[in-house]
């Protein structure tokens, strides 16, 4: 029957098509349901309608979620597949996420169209990149490069850099392995070296708080390992009110002993000034570890370190 079709809302673009297309796989497979069982509703955000200026100036990371959520809430999805570093750090009332798929890669690639390399870049080249984590990393390793907001989806982003508007640009491998893209990198960031942003690599559900019909299927898909780390991500975002107006970077892993390390980072969008940490604790305390850490790159930045950021 149709009423038993489960819907998974999406934005449009080929990546996001087929981070919702993985969720299908994953619950079709766990469950031992036919595709027919799924429908994926494409759903058009803000965030893919404004192109023309920075996150920061239009609203920051809900531009990429807010259409998706109320689709969720009016019942006309049952899902909604998103990129975890795109969601704010709480939900709309009414709504949870509720699962985290394994996690990809959650390293940076780098895409040179003149040099392989961010070392290899002339001097003065210029590299393209919307996030201001990268934006911020990137003037702090190389104060003499010209970084420039550098919109859209990754094949628009691609087009852009063989057109020659830029000598370079970034993007998560994670997505690129998605889409079997990943032979475009010239050059592997190394997390010690461009720390990714809090969530990256992973897709995470949401759904309707009080819906036991999907939330019982989507357990099954939830990954145990994923959930400990993002937990402490976000709430190491959460605890600097972090959006797309702030430089922030963190990474957490669980280990084998049970313990989860969080390495959290926050910049000045110039990247001349930088603040970081690192925590140890047990996965238990994912969520008050990451909350920790926001609270020392805080105390170490003081007071001002975000005023009139974006604003």
């Amino acid at each position: 029957m149709a009423s038993d079709i489960i819907r998974i809302g999406t934005r449009g673009s080929q990546l996001a098509k087929a981070q919702a297309s993985e969720v299908r796989a994953r619950l079709m497979a766990a469950h031992d349901l036919p595709e027919e069982a799924f429908e994926i509703e494409v759903i058009s955000t803000t965030g893919d309608r404004i192109l023309d200026r920075p996150l920061s100036e239009v609203g920051g990371k809900g531009l990429f979620t807010k259409e998706i959520e109320a689709a969720l809430i009016d019942g006309r999805v049952d899902i909604a597949a998103h990129s975890s570093k795109d969601m704010a750090t709480a939900s709309p009332e009414g709504l949870e996420v509720s699962a985290y798929l394994p996690r990809e890669d959650v390293r940076d690639a780098f895409i040179g169209r003149t040099a392989a390399t961010i070392d290899e870049l002339p001097h003065g080249a210029t590299i393209g990149s919307a996030s201001l984590r990268r934006q911020s990393l990137l003037k702090r390793m190389r104060p003499d490069l010209k970084v420039i907001t550098f919109r859209g989806n990754v094949q628009s982003r691609l087009r852009k850099l063989e057109e020659g508007q830029v000598d370079a640009t970034l993007l998560a491998l994670a997505g690129l392995n998605r889409m079997a893209m990943q032979d475009v990198a010239t050059e592997i960031l190394e997390v010690e070296r461009f720390l990714p942003a809090p969530g990256q690599g992973a897709i995470c559900i949401q759904n309707r708080i009080g819906d036991e019909r999907v939330h019982g299927l989507v357990a099954a898909i939830a990954d145990p390992r994923t959930t400990v780390a993002l937990t402490a991500e976000r709430a190491f975002l959460a605890e600097l009110d972090g959006s797309c107006r702030t430089p922030i970077a963190a990474h957490a892993v669980l280990a084998e002993d049970g313990t989860v390390t969080l390495h959290g980072m926050i910049l000045t969008p110039d990247g001349s000034r930088m603040h970081e940490t690192r925590r140890t604790g047990i996965a238990a305390d994912a969520e008050a570890l990451g909350r920790l850490a926001g609270r020392d790159v805080l105390d170490a930045a003081g007071p001002g370190f975000f005023d009139g950021w974006g604003a």
